[in-house]
């Protein structure tokens, strides 16, 4: 149990029965899937009432889903909080951060794709969509990022995209060490690279043009 899920534990008396319930159920998602008979199963083998379990996942297995996959950002941000972030750069920060949360589940892979697919289907679609802008909201929340303006919403549409994109190329990766994917990666992060750099050259660009509004109201009232 990590230390957030601790202090979440003392506060919500359904945690504890969350995190057995998902240790429990882990080892048989890879051939079964996200399934209600995984959960109860599950529920039964760590010896937890089924109603207890039931008001632990309302909404059943696709609420165990998505409790794996945000203990995955738990994971990835227990795992960066020991890294010294402050002496790489913000594309060293990025690829890191990424890359983390891929590697804490290197062991559940399988159980990571099969939440990936099923969280896809209706009506579990809009979940799938909520754990994609948590986990790379928490991985710019764990490299230090505090925009609060137009920024915060594209810097997470950008990265949805490199982390969705990675996560894909991953679940097919038989490289050793998984070395594929992280080229993979470190083409997509300086792509975007790439992209904010020429964005940040345009914007220089306009700062110093003239003012259209300007110019026209000077042509309408000319000065004396």
């Amino acid at each position: 149990m990590t230390k957030a899920q601790s202090a979440k534990s003392s506060a919500d008396p359904l945690e504890k029965v969350r995190v057995e319930i998902l240790a429990t159920a882990l080892p048989d998602v890879p051939f079964d899937g996200w399934t209600g008979a995984v959960l109860m199963k599950a529920a039964k083998t760590a010896d937890i009432d089924h109603g207890l379990a039931r008001l632990a996942f309302p909404n059943g297995a696709r609420d165990l889903a998505e409790y794996f996959l945000a203990d995955g950002d738990r994971r990835m941000i227990s795992t960066l909080e020991a890294v010294d972030l402050t002496v790489l750069k913000i594309r060293e920060k990025i690829t890191l951060a990424v890359r983390t949360r891929v590697e804490v589940d290197a062991a559940n892979r399988e159980a990571l794709r099969r939440a990936s697919v099923s969280l896809l289907l209706p009506p579990a679609s809009i979940s799938a969509a909520k754990s994609l802008y948590n986990s790379v909201d928490a991985i710019w929340v764990a490299i230090g990022d505090t925009s609060t303006d137009y920024n915060f919403y594209t810097k997470r549409a950008t990265l949805a995209g490199v982390f969705g994109a990675t996560l894909a190329f991953w679940f097919a990766d038989e490289s050793e060490g998984s070395a594929d994917t992280w080229a993979f990666l470190d083409r997509r992060i300086a792509d975007v690279m790439q992209i904010e750099k020429m964005k940040a050259q345009a914007a220089k660009v306009m700062d110093r043009l003239p003012d259209p509004l300007g110019l026209l109201a000077k042509l309408r009232y000319p000065t004396a």
